[in-house]
């Protein structure tokens, strides 16, 4: 990520990948930050291939995919007409109008995908699916659709993956560290050679977030990776690997 203009009173235009692609956001509710860009950099995206960025917002992730891989496609699936707008608006923004498709859909709908058009469009799908259980957490009505969901929604979400993404392909989610356990029962039957990546604040903290992939129609083992570590002993600034992978769209591949 990097600086933050604003451009009317409720939107600001943030800069990610070292300002290559510049972003325009809500002020307030839904706003993608690294979360985003991590899940674009493990994709196993490939010139030629298209992505399924699902619940994507403003496009942060998706386009972050298109800046990282020449001659790939991204469709960005939203359920809010707002910022299927916005989405659309960044793209031409970014020069890159002609790589994106733009879709309205509820991904928790059953049956959605094929009814929106996309089943089996994609060769891979990433995903940052709302963080909370609104039940269990205090959020402010302005957030509560970008980072509160049932936890049934979470395998509704896998569900529309895996109906879009073709045989062999991957889904890459990041999630809550302490959701692990109804990650992999999403995943399960759908997903599998699943790799599990847990992210930490620095050395010597728990982990706070998981990168989950997996590809359809594997039956691969489990495999959990050595961690990353964001930020050194200070906790200030971050490490040079995922500075390049923040400010320079260095990849993050989660497999050999």
């Amino acid at each position: 990520m990097g600086r933050t203009r604003q451009v009317a009173a409720d939107t600001s235009v943030d800069g990610f990948l070292g300002e290559r692609l510049m972003i325009a956001q809500p002020r307030h509710g839904h706003r993608s930050g690294i979360e985003a860009v991590l899940i674009a950099a493990a994709a196993p995206l490939e010139p030629g291939q298209t992505i399924a960025d699902l619940g994507a917002g403003a496009g942060v992730a998706g386009l972050c995919a298109l800046a990282r891989v020449a001659g790939s496609r991204a469709l960005l699936v939203e359920a809010d007409p707002a910022m299927t707008r916005l989405a659309r608006a960044n793209a031409a923004r970014n020069g890159l109008a002609d790589r994106v498709e733009v879709v309205e859909a509820d991904l928790t709908a059953r049956g959605a995908a094929a009814r929106a058009g996309l089943a089996g469009l994609a060769h891979h799908a990433i995903a940052n699916p709302p963080f909370h259980d609104p039940a269990a957490a205090r959020i402010s009505p302005r957030k509560a659709a970008a980072h509160a969901a049932p936890p049934a929604d979470l395998d509704g979400w896998v569900r529309f993956a895996a109906a879009v993404v073709r045989p062999g392909g991957t889904l890459t989610l990041i999630h809550r560290a302490d959701a692990l356990t109804a990650v992999l029962a999403a995943f399960e039957r759908r997903f599998g050679a699943v790799a599990v990546l847990p992210v930490h604040p620095r050395a010597g903290l728990a982990a706070t977030r998981i990168l989950v992939q997996g590809r359809k129609g594997s039956r691969g083992a489990l495999a959990i990776l050595p961690g990353l570590m964001l930020h050194g002993a200070d906790g200030h600034g971050f490490l040079p690997p995922v500075e390049a992978v923040l400010r320079h769209g260095a990849a993050l591949p989660l497999r050999p």
